[in-house]
């Protein structure tokens, strides 16, 4: 979709925001964690979760993602293929990375998870995946490339 550095960047910073909503919003409704934190709090984690997200997107899940997505055996010429095995390679990473972001995260606001770190993680990376993938292949992709294609693209034709 993007084809320069800029539209790079303005579709990771859609993509990003909308994820991290949804997926924040996921993880304090799963936490009961919506009546417990202050609204500066809940902030401050939308916010956190944003600038951490931005950052892996941008300089270590998505180069990582874009060039193991283009070393599986798929179809390069077919645009459904290249969009799910990206999309299905940045969903794992982020997932994985921003479980243990919540973690901390978790710590920092004093509710720690319950049992080993290692099965907090575990937990935490199997609850996250199990919204992430198909809220990023059916809701947010979907959305983000309609979006994208309509006021970005549109703009640079203009």
């Amino acid at each position: 979709m993007p084809t320069t550095k800029r539209e790079a960047l303005y579709f990771g910073l859609m993509m990003c925001f909308g994820m991290v909503v949804c997926m924040t919003t996921y993880n304090l409704l799963i936490h009961d964690m919506i009546g417990t934190l202050s609204f500066a709090d809940m902030i401050i984690q939308y916010l956190a979760g944003f600038v951490v997200a931005m950052a892996l997107e941008m300089f270590i899940v998505g180069p990582f993602a874009r060039k193991a997505a283009f070393k599986l055996p798929i179809n390069k010429t077919k645009k459904v293929q290249v969009i799910l095995a990206v999309s299905s390679c940045m969903v794992i990473g982020m997932v994985f990375f921003m479980s243990l972001f919540g973690l901390v995260m978790s710590n920092l606001v004093g509710s720690p998870g319950e049992g080993s770190l290692v099965m907090s993680y575990l937990r935490t990376f199997c609850q996250n995946f199990v919204m992430a993938y198909p809220l990023q292949l059916l809701v947010m992709g979907p959305l983000v490339r309609g979006l994208f294609t309509k006021f970005v693209k549109a703009q640079a034709v203009s």
